[in-house]
């Protein structure tokens, strides 16, 4: 093999090894589609408003919740910080991305755990109609969290989940489980209310919005990716 060639492949393989690092660096746990789903349509009120309107996925990963998303909204743009290979996606770290204000309806995403809070004020900002935000319940336990964001702009409600959603790192897995809860905390700036946030739940609704083809990458082998 000549050098050139031999200097090529070489190259190839530290670009790749030091993507591969950065991406295990990430905090990239996809979510299970029909777990949008069963959110979209047992939680946020009157969903069929959302077909005349925008949504911005800002931590889109492969693309999972964007394709749900699509299945509701009349458009759906999608970010990342990193290429995952979903082809709709525009790289761009949204914290620091300048976005207009009231640029699109719905701001919706799983957010990196380390940075929701940050993703939740700029998407409060960017959004004219509503922000969800998928995180653990715990999230909500936080005093600095409660003194920075819940109680200067308190949510509409949290939405949780009574089934569990189980998330792998980097990929889908329809045998995950887990030992941790999730909900959506909502801003919902159509339906606020004046008697605080209000808890509700995402009714039990895996078998009634899970596919074969959701887990295509898996399933499949040419969905997304990966």
């Amino acid at each position: 093999m000549e050098y050139e060639q031999i200097l090529a492949q070489n190259t190839s393989h530290a670009v790749m090894s030091q993507r591969n690092h950065e991406m295990d660096q990430l905090d990239n746990f996809p979510t299970p589609p029909w777990a949008t789903r069963a959110f979209v349509e047992g939680a946020i009120a009157n969903p069929k408003r959302l077909k005349m309107q925008s949504c911005l996925e800002p931590a889109c990963g492969q693309g999972y919740m964007s394709e749900a998303l699509k299945e509701y909204f009349m458009t759906v743009t999608s970010f990342d910080i990193m290429d995952y290979g979903y082809a709709e996606m525009i790289k761009k770290d949204f914290l620091k991305s300048s976005l207009p204000e009231n640029s699109y309806d719905w701001v919706i995403t799983n957010p990196p755990f380390k940075t929701a809070e940050s993703f939740i004020i700029e998407s409060l900002r960017i959004a004219r109609v509503g922000v969800a935000m998928l995180v653990r319940t715990v999230f909500l336990e936080s005093v600095g969290r409660y003194e920075k964001l819940f109680s200067k702009n308190p949510p509409t409600y949290f939405a949780q989940y009574v089934e569990r959603v189980a998330m792998v790192k980097g990929r889908l897995d329809k045998k995950a489980s887990t030992a941790t809860g999730y909900g959506w905390v909502v801003w919902d700036k159509e339906f606020r209310n004046n008697d605080g946030t209000r808890l509700i739940w995402v009714p039990p609704s895996r078998k009634k919005f899970e596919r074969d083809s959701d887990y295509g990458s898996v399933l499949q082998g040419d969905l997304f990716n990966e």
